[in-house]
């Protein structure tokens, strides 16, 4: 999935020692814009975003998984970043089957076609 939200704030850079070695996570608060704009938090782990590259303020596009998982009878939601750009900028890998932006806006009512003229009867 893919959204373009505006960055709000980079939280600090949070590091740590598990099984599989070193990890590191960035998370970022970013908003959705439209009628009602909504904050999002977004983490990403590894080195798929640098905060020092963006700043607050600038227009990003993140495509993202999204992640639910369950901790003593409750449940938490995590929104992962995969690849985070400014937006605008090219895709470097274009994929023809890519899944299209999610729009966190209100649907648009549908459009009415256009009434059809006398003038275009077959007899």
């Amino acid at each position: 999935m893919q959204f373009t939200a505006k960055l709000i704030q980079a939280l600090p850079v949070e590091t740590g020692m598990g099984k599989n070695g070193e990890w590191k996570k960035q998370s970022i608060i970013v908003e959705t814009e439209g009628q009602y704009p909504k904050k999002i938090c977004v983490t990403a782990w590894g080195d798929k975003f640098n905060p020092a590259q963006v700043q607050p303020g600038a227009m990003l596009t993140i495509d993202f998984d999204l992640e639910s998982r369950e901790f003593n009878g409750r449940w938490y939601t995590d929104v992962k970043a995969w690849k985070i750009e400014t937006a605008g900028a090219a895709p470097q890998n274009y994929q023809s089957m890519q899944e299209p932006p999610v729009n966190f806006n209100l649907p648009t009512p549908p459009q009415e076609a256009p009434m059809p003229s006398f003038n275009d009867l077959p007899f």
